[in-house]
């Protein structure tokens, strides 16, 4: 009796311990990586997967859509993007969450020479339906 209690309340321990929660700051570097992972690999619906349907970037300059679009039409003409990260920062704000890293975008021939180079990025981050979706990203030319 005392050995199946023992395993009972082994198998609830182990099963405690595997649901686990994610902390919110792993879950949005993780998205973070993933969305430039997609983008690295041509896969634009992957790549805008976390980003909210209002998704604004730069002030106007880029909506979902659009980003999807740049990615599905670098894809088609095969012109690959790559992307090195630096490391990601998050701060609590309340509900939202914020994210800031560097990254270094380079291209093959013909893509992106003026847009190619270092960038300090910013991005917002709120909770939708229990996922955590970027609405905001701000982007610099690094010096």
């Amino acid at each position: 009796m005392w050995k199946a209690g023992t395993m009972l309340l082994c198998l609830v321990f182990a099963g405690m311990v595997g649901c686990r929660h994610t902390p919110d700051e792993e879950q949005v570097r993780a998205a973070v990586a993933a969305t430039t992972e997609a983008a690295e690999a041509g896969k634009a619906s992957d790549a805008v997967a976390a980003l909210s349907e209002d998704f604004d970037g730069n002030g106007g300059q880029l909506d979902r859509q659009s980003l999807s679009q740049l990615i599905r039409g670098y894809a088609l003409r095969r012109q690959a993007i790559h992307v090195l990260m630096g490391p990601i920062t998050t701060e609590r704000r309340g509900e939202r969450m914020v994210a800031t890293f560097t990254v270094t975008l380079t291209a093959s021939a013909g893509v992106l020479p003026d847009d190619a180079g270092a960038y300090t990025v910013e991005t917002g981050w709120r909770k939708e339906s229990g996922e955590w979706r970027c609405f905001t990203a701000t982007w610099k030319k690094a010096l």
